[in-house]
């Protein structure tokens, strides 16, 4: 799917961000060195885990710290604004300068500010800190495809690679809380930033030591202007759909935050039109393959990540489970993640992306749509398999859409690649938590919003199947 990109006029890379690679960096196709992708990953995983292990340690947070319910909202959501606002930041940044340089720093800013997080006397400290951690995370994500890209290049072991990748978002993402109350109700609720500081020591080493330098791309102009926009256009519908899941969609602020954010997303393409080198080539999605894998990962994080928040609040608030109970009810979803991303990466090989892709998202939807036939309070047992059939599904779609938008990146530009692949997940994520907490409050019980919260997932499911159908490509890897 290059050749759809090929017409684009991209600078060729120059350069690297360190020393020649690491002996022993090279290696035959066929071979799985484990130790850059454990580095990857465990970068990855702390960005992931951050979002979700926090929810359940707030109310802790709020009482010993004294929060007001503002400071509470900023402790989680301030963070996640950063990171979805800086993600195409973070990959031009690794474009220009190299990715395993950027990559570092990132880990380096985010382990020290989950130092800050975990000492913090007061809630701003904590506000400002965590502020700081979704720089860091915006400066790891991008990153984190594209040395997998450069680690793995035969598309066997690159499909494996992206496979396991994958999974790191389902598990971190579903264990958050299991993790996060485990920790508040032994430790205490620091552990929950403590716990960052040795595997992001031990991310770093690793990455140093067995991930090879990146090529640089010195043409690469950083347009300011742009990147504020997108910025400015991120953070504003990131807030304002977090917003709505309190206020309602026809609140002012709502409203008005929308609103900014459309107008800062024209701005955006407008300039990308006239800059000489913009930070998101729009020719770039004129690839079908790119433009429609991004989509794709909007959907089924929308899906994925709509289920486990309206979930979590079901268990809590209507059966009565206790945090760590949340968090075991949970982890049907978990482990089916780890299984479906390593079969999706084996059978990728062979069958190509497209049928894994349609296949996953199929059975995701079914799962969801099984949910919502349950009953307003359905026993636990019979929710277990709709959620094992989403965690699987979106594990396993995973894989082969990260493979579709990293193929269709053009040589210098894997980190904006990843970069725009991870903003779309992250919009999706915010939107089905968003949307998912107001359908619970505006309906008239639980069940009835938790239903209509699964049928909604269930469509956006079936909607990514349709255009994984037209946009990924047919064939095994490599055809």
């Amino acid at each position: 799917m290059r050749k759809e990109v090929e017409h684009v006029p991209f600078a060729e890379s120059a350069g690297g961000d360190g020393p020649a690679p690491p002996t022993g960096q090279a290696r035959e196709p066929g071979q799985r060195p484990w130790k850059p992708l454990l580095a990857v990953c465990a970068g990855y995983f702390m960005v992931i885990l951050d979002v979700t292990i926090i929810n359940v340690a707030v109310p802790v947070v709020g009482r010993e710290l004294s929060a007001s319910l503002t400071g509470i909202q900023w402790i989680t959501d301030g963070y996640t604004l950063v990171l979805a606002g800086l993600l195409l930041t973070g990959g031009a940044l690794g474009d220009r300068l190299g990715n395993r340089r950027i990559f570092c720093a990132g880990v380096a800013v985010f382990t020290a500010a989950s130092a800050g997080c975990a000492l913090a006397p007061s809630t701003a400290v904590l506000v400002a800190a965590r502020l700081v951690e979704g720089l860091g995370a915006a400066l790891i994500v991008p990153g984190s495809l594209a040395l997998l890209q450069q680690a793995y290049p035969a598309s066997a072991t690159r499909a494996w690679a992206f496979g396991l990748w994958g999974s790191m978002a389902g598990i971190a993402a579903s264990a958050g809380p299991l993790l996060g109350g485990l920790l508040v109700s032994t430790v205490g609720w620091r552990w929950v930033f403590l716990i960052n500081l040795p595997v992001g020591v031990a991310c770093l080493l690793l990455t140093l030591r067995h991930v090879a330098p990146s090529p640089r791309n010195s043409a690469r102009a950083l347009d300011w202007p742009a990147q504020c926009a997108v910025v400015a256009a991120v953070a504003l519908l990131t807030a304002a759909l977090n917003e709505a899941g309190r206020r309602g969609w026809s609140d002012p602020a709502v409203l008005a935050g929308l609103g900014l954010a459309v107008a800062a997303a024209a701005a955006f393409v407008v300039r990308e039109r006239l800059a000489r080198s913009p930070v998101l080539p729009l020719e770039l999605l004129r690839s079908r393959a790119l433009s429609g894998g991004a989509a794709i990962g909007l959907l089924f994080n929308f899906g994925f990540y709509g289920m486990v928040f309206t979930a979590s609040l079901s268990f809590q608030h209507e059966r009565g489970y206790s945090a760590l109970g949340t968090g075991a009810a949970l982890f049907p979803a978990v482990a089916m993640t780890m299984f479906a991303s390593i079969l999706s990466g084996r059978l990728s090989r062979r069958t190509g992306d497209r049928p894994l892709v349609v296949t996953g998202m199929l059975l995701a939807a079914l799962g969801l749509a099984g949910w919502a036939a349950a009953g307003d309070d359905p026993a636990y047992p019979l929710l277990v398999a709709p959620m094992m059939a989403a965690g699987f599904g979106t594990s396993f779609a995973l894989t082969g859409s990260t493979a579709t938008v990293m193929g269709a990146a053009p040589p210098g530009f894997e980190g904006t690649a990843s970069a725009l692949f991870n903003t779309t997940r992250q919009i999706g994520s915010a939107t089905g938590v968003a949307l998912g907490g107001t359908l619970l409050a505006t309906a008239g019980d639980y069940g009835e919003g938790l239903r209509t919260s699964m049928a909604v997932g269930a469509l956006a499911y079936l909607t990514a199947a349709v255009l994984a159908w037209r946009c990924v490509p047919r064939g095994p890897h490599g055809a």
